[in-house]
């Protein structure tokens, strides 16, 4: 489940139309988002997730690390990405 919702989850956040998302890469459901300097930082990002209910959290000063549950389904999985989109709007 890991292995084949998180290849799901990083094809589906580089494909967010966002000028802030520089790179996106993960292993499983880890996945890391670097986010272009000259439009915030990690942290500025990951409380803008919060808002929209999404748990993220900052690691180095570009970049934002998900870490969903192993057991997370797909329509979960989706809405989530329907709250990550509306943070990076």
């Amino acid at each position: 489940n890991a292995a084949r919702l998180g290849e799901y989850f990083v094809q589906k956040l580089r494909a967010l139309k966002s000028p802030a998302i520089r790179e996106v890469r993960g292993r499983g459901l880890l996945v890391g988002v670097d986010i272009a300097p000259e439009l915030g930082t990690g942290k500025d990002y990951c409380k803008r997730l919060l808002k929209k209910g999404i748990l993220s959290k900052d690691t180095r000063r570009q970049t934002i690390r998900f870490a969903p549950p192993l057991l997370i389904d797909q329509p979960l999985l989706d809405e989530a990405l329907e709250k990550i989109q509306a943070a990076f709007d």
